[in-house]
């Protein structure tokens, strides 16, 4: 059973390809979704998956990649109208 979660992260966690190891890893784990940069410095990433992926996922967006500093996570449940087939980057 599929699940989504929408992830809300806050830190240094623009400018430092943030967006770019997230879909890497999402792609590893077989997660579809998308990451996306929002306009106060913070990224947003939908995540679809198992619950087995999701954890996985969340796991790593709770740190990021290395030059990221992750100050907070905000989880929450997401029921989108389509589930996405792959993991993008969005742009908006």
């Amino acid at each position: 059973m599929r699940q989504c979660l929408c992830i809300h992260i806050t830190g240094r966690v623009q400018g430092v390809c943030f967006r770019y190891y997230a879909k890497m890893e999402a792609d590893q784990l077989g997660v579809t979704g998308y990451t996306r940069n929002l306009s106060d410095g913070s990224v947003e990433a939908l995540i679809c998956g198992s619950v087995e992926q999701l954890d996985d996922m969340q796991r790593w967006l709770s740190h990021g990649p290395e030059m990221a500093r992750v100050d907070h996570v905000r989880i929450s449940k997401e029921t989108p109208e389509h589930i996405p087939d792959d993991f993008r980057i969005a742009l908006h």
